[in-house]
């Protein structure tokens, strides 16, 4: 077949000018503007980190020190960013990091991007839908309601627990939403995210007048290492801006608006995390600190009973966010992958009217309910961090290479502190997985072989730059 031949193989780089060009057959509506791209950004990286994660590492892993784990994970994540950022103003194409690694270090290394999102950002939506149904419970216990056993959490996760409902309900939920068009779906998205941020703010100032400083001590009571391995848990609440970056082909002016809207999303996330984190801290003894519903707990343990409905509530429609931001990044990155050819192009039809990739937002929703409803948020949460960690990797490697390779392309953005900056988030996303734990490895072991076979027995020859003899080949990306 003429599009295996020499030079076309696992290598072969899909040009820039092509990547611009796109397919004419299943376009994405450019409705979206640089505020609701940051809203998108701040969406995904503020909500899962503070009102779930926060409370489970600081009670089980960090102690205060879950502090130094977000500055730790922040670092990693700003050196990505800044990688992110110089590519989005580059390739203003749905697909993120997929579409970067595929531009730059070849077909495979997109494919391995690409399928290690779908599960990561799948996992994501699941993992951030429990930690709401964890603020919903406390909610209704505090209002004295009570709801049927079975429908309270994942099997053995409790006496009587067979599904957790309202985690699965609410997967489905962000589903249609996005469904609705993407206009419509991040003007829901923008209003939620400014009522979480004012939600935030008054956990900060107001927790600040009840913080102890003896809480502060021990601060390492789990050493160092446990503040490191906190790092390499938190870290998927410090990257949303990555998957903000899939809806690059959505944006009305990409080149000049995702760079700016990468770098803003992460410095008002981390500056809120920062705060939140000593405040939380500061408020409980880490002992104490429930690792479900830290920060209503939180509050309850200082009096302030009805403050803590008031955050159980924003922590409810907060989280929502971050489920929106993921979902909608794990559909972008299916459709890309779709378009190209690297999946059946079935899941890369978009409706009629609406410009949105139906089919495979209703499978993302269904797939992240089942994940939801069955799986203990720890084993949920073991399904990312690995690839994303990995896809982190690959970006940094990869602006570096093309910023020698290709030094005439015009970019809106460049990466400060070339090649330093992009080095560190290469050495800091590979030193955090070797904090993660041997079952996260088997599992991404195990999907990872489901995708060599998915590659080589599909993919490889359904590619459109299989039925390009010459594209890729060397010469121009």
């Amino acid at each position: 077949m003429a599009g295996l031949r020499a030079g076309q193989g696992v290598l072969r780089r899909k040009p820039i000018e092509q990547v611009e060009e796109g397919d004419t057959s299943e376009r994405l509506t450019r409705t979206l503007g640089l505020w609701q791209l940051t809203a998108i950004g701040v969406g995904g990286i503020i909500g899962a980190g503070i009102f779930t994660l926060a409370g489970t590492v600081a009670n089980g892993t960090a102690g205060p020190a879950v502090l130094i784990s977000f500055l730790i994970a922040g670092v990693a994540s700003a050196a990505a960013a800044f990688s992110y950022a110089e590519f989005a103003g580059m390739i203003p194409k749905a697909g993120s990091a997929y579409t970067y690694g595929y531009v730059v270090l070849g077909e495979l290394a997109g494919w391995f991007i690409g399928w290690d999102l779908l599960l990561e950002y799948t996992a994501i939506v699941a993992v951030v839908a429990i930690g709401i149904s964890g603020y919903f419970n406390f909610l209704l216990d505090d209002l004295g309601a009570e709801l049927p056993t079975w429908m309270l959490g994942a099997p053995g996760t409790g006496s009587g627990h067979r599904v957790d409902l309202i985690a699965a309900v609410l997967c489905l939920f962000i589903a249609y939403l996005l469904t609705l068009g993407i206009k419509n779906a991040a003007r829901f998205e923008t209003v939620v995210v400014v009522l979480k941020v004012l939600v935030v703010l008054v956990v900060i100032v107001v927790g600040f007048f009840h913080i102890s400083t003896s809480n502060y001590s021990p601060f390492f009571p789990f050493g160092v290492g446990g503040a490191f391995t906190g790092a390499a848990t938190v870290f998927f609440a410090v990257f949303g801006y990555d998957a903000m970056s899939t809806a690059a082909e959505e944006s009305k002016d990409a080149q000049r608006h995702m760079p700016k809207a990468i770098l803003y999303s992460l410095a008002i996330s981390m500056a809120l995390y920062v705060l939140a984190t000593l405040v939380l801290t500061g408020m409980q003894n880490y002992k104490e600190i429930d690792p479900e519903s830290g920060f209503s707990t939180a509050f309850q343990s200082v009096g302030l009973d009805a403050l803590a409905d008031v955050i159980a509530v924003g922590a409810i429609i907060g989280i929502l966010t971050v489920m929106f931001t993921f979902m909608l990044g794990v559909t972008r990155v299916w459709f890309s992958m779709s378009r190209d050819g690297l999946l059946p192009r079935w899941f890369a039809k978009t409706h009629p009217t609406r410009h949105v990739p139906v089919r495979v937002t209703w499978i993302v929703g269904v797939a992240s309910a089942l994940i939801a409803g069955f799986l203990p948020i720890g084993e949920a949460a073991e399904l990312t961090n690995i690839g994303i960690l990995l896809a982190f990797a690959v970006v940094c490697t990869a602006v570096i290479v093309l910023r020698y390779r290709r030094p005439e392309l015009p970019r809106s953005f460049r990466t400060p502190g070339m090649p330093l900056v992009p080095a560190i988030g290469v050495v800091s996303s590979i030193w955090l997985i070797t904090y993660l734990a041997w079952e996260t490895w088997f599992r991404f072991a195990v999907w990872f072989a489901l995708g060599l076979v998915i590659y080589f027995g599909y993919s490889y020859r359904k590619s459109a730059l299989a039925k390009q003899p010459r594209a890729g080949a060397g010469g121009k990306e």
